[in-house]
């Protein structure tokens, strides 16, 4: 309860103040998006699993973000970001749609 309160919290945040992102890390926030949505899917599905575990959550998700903003980094130094990055999105998109499979099969029992 306390993460969705979390999230509610900061999209409100974000939507009143309207922040500008460096142009430096602008490539990066994608990423970043798309790995903390990664831990927050996957977050739901072990709760509805049953086998949640906040601190299991909290380093999952700095981790995701922290990762796969190296990866892009580590492609952009090398001259590749552009497929590093989508790479990072292919990849983290498989799970988060294997993980709201599972959570759909959670909610519908199917």
């Amino acid at each position: 309860m306390i993460a969705a309160l979390g999230l509610l919290i900061g999209i409100i945040a974000g939507l009143v103040f309207a922040p500008d992102v460096p142009l430096a890390l602008q490539n990066y926030l994608p990423i970043a998006v798309v790995a903390a949505l990664d831990a927050v899917f996957g977050g739901l599905r072990a709760y509805l699993d049953g086998i949640f575990d906040d601190k299991v959550f909290v380093v999952s998700f700095v981790s995701n973000v922290v990762i796969a903003a190296a990866i892009v980094y580590l492609g952009d130094q090398l001259g590749v970001g552009a497929q590093l990055t989508t790479g990072v999105v292919v990849v983290l998109g498989i799970r988060i749609f294997s993980n709201v499979a599972a959570i759909r099969r959670h909610v519908f029992h199917a």
